[in-house]
């Protein structure tokens, strides 16, 4: 091993969990600060918490609030059914009208 190019390794480094669980490992990190642990996790405990910390959740919520408020239908269905009422307005349009002067 060379010597001065390895960072320091502390054998009993603390990793701190969001949930106050504190378990000892070896690292080159004195302490380390983590938001899940497997007392917390809810793979582990089987409780459902949803953790979000950058509001990607009602963020995306809100927008597909917003797509179905503005038009009611989404995507593909939205193009068909607009095409459908455009080629019926178009067929009214286009309807002779001698033949109905009877």
């Amino acid at each position: 091993m060379k010597a001065e190019i390895h960072p320091t390794y502390y054998p009993n480094a603390k990793i701190v969990c969001a949930c106050g669980n504190v378990v000892t490992a070896g690292s080159t990190v004195e302490e380390i600060h983590v938001e899940l642990c497997s007392s917390c996790h809810p793979f582990y405990t089987g409780k459902q918490k949803l953790i979000d910390t950058a509001r990607r959740v009602e963020k995306f919520e809100a927008k597909a609030a917003a797509k179905t408020t503005k038009k009611g239908i989404l995507g593909k269905k939205a193009k068909t059914v607009k095409r459908a009422a455009q080629k019926a307005a178009k067929k009214a349009q286009k309807k002779p009208t001698h033949l109905n002067e009877e």
